[in-house]
């Protein structure tokens, strides 16, 4: 059975506090895994979550800024000591690399090859990602950042009832699967149409340090999960737009615009306490009716099921 979560790994900001390790995001689907932003601690925080670097196949970095890339290291060195067999792509903002370099050879450690440096640059980048699409877009922050999405290609779902109504069964359905047609023991055509539903592709986005632009609702635009920072309250959102941050109010905007099935918001500054989550949900409520989750270390956050449509007569 398929298995679509996001592990949290940590939610703080520029500084870590007692109760929220830096950023650290673990996207799984359908085997695959999506490593974002692992910051300080990450691979302890791996340990506590029950996640394997045997897990990690893509690692993709935001930015670089520390509560975003300084668990590269750590998450690096594990992958080697592990033995990890596969390849794991890392993608990062190109004019960071530098800072790339660094990071993946921060220490002396029996290196590994398969760790495979995919640097984007300009408005993003597309990559084939085993069961999805992986797409980077540009942000606004005050460095070069990118956000993520992840995106299923869209299917259909085969119908029992209609399939044993036409007699199509084994070998046949998987020649309607493959080719759209297929003689039914009468003599008749069966279009894959008559025997199925179309099954829309899910996605889900990651949108980590940026104020407001074009790009975060491209992103976000009708995915069932989106991760999306939301640093300050609205009471500080000039302070926001300084330092090229949104607001737990903006973030559900963006949710509400772009018709997200489930909001995850993340990236809490370390002016506000758990005390304050309430004053996060109130004002995210007030822009977006649907799902909202506040997320806390070490929480795992389900994509929603698949939306279906009905077959008809």
């Amino acid at each position: 059975m398929s298995l679509r979560e996001l592990v949290v790994l940590g939610t703080a900001s520029a500084v870590p506090t007692r109760l929220r390790n830096h950023n650290g995001y673990l996207l799984r689907w359908d085997g695959a895994g999506f490593l974002f932003d692992p910051g300080e601690g990450t691979q302890r925080q791996m340990l506590h979550a029950g996640v394997s670097a045997h897990g990690i196949d893509w690692l993709c970095i935001t930015h670089f800024h520390g509560d975003h890339c300084l668990g590269v290291p750590g998450v690096v060195q594990r992958i080697a000591r592990d033995g990890v067999p596969h390849p794991v792509r890392a993608v990062y903002p190109a004019s960071g690399e530098a800072y790339w370099r660094r990071l993946r050879y921060a220490s002396d450690f029996t290196d590994t090859e398969v760790i495979r440096p995919t640097p984007v640059s300009g408005d993003g980048a597309e990559f084939d990602a085993g069961p999805v699409r992986l797409t980077a877009r540009r942000l606004s922050h005050s460095v070069d950042a990118y956000g993520y999405r992840v995106d299923e290609p869209a299917g259909v779902r085969m119908l029992p009832e209609r399939l044993a109504r036409y007699g199509i069964a084994g070998p046949a359905i998987r020649e309607l699967q493959a080719t759209g047609r297929v003689t039914a023991p009468d003599g008749s055509t069966v279009l894959l149409e008559q025997c199925s539903v179309p099954r829309p592709g899910q996605s889900a986005a990651l949108i980590m340090d940026t104020r407001l632009c074009d790009n975060v609702f491209a992103l976000a635009d009708g995915v069932d999960l989106l991760v999306i920072e939301s640093t300050f309250l609205s009471a500080e959102k000039d302070l926001a737009e300084d330092y090229g941050h949104l607001t737990a109010a903006q973030a559900a905007r963006v949710a509400a615009e772009c018709n997200v099935r489930r909001l995850v918001l993340t990236h809490f500054s370390e002016r506000y306490s758990l005390d304050d989550e309430p004053r996060f949900l109130a004002e995210a409520a007030e822009h977006y009716p649907g799902d909202i989750v506040l997320a806390r270390d070490l929480m795992r956050v389900p994509v929603p099921k698949r939306t279906t449509p009905p077959a008809t007569a």
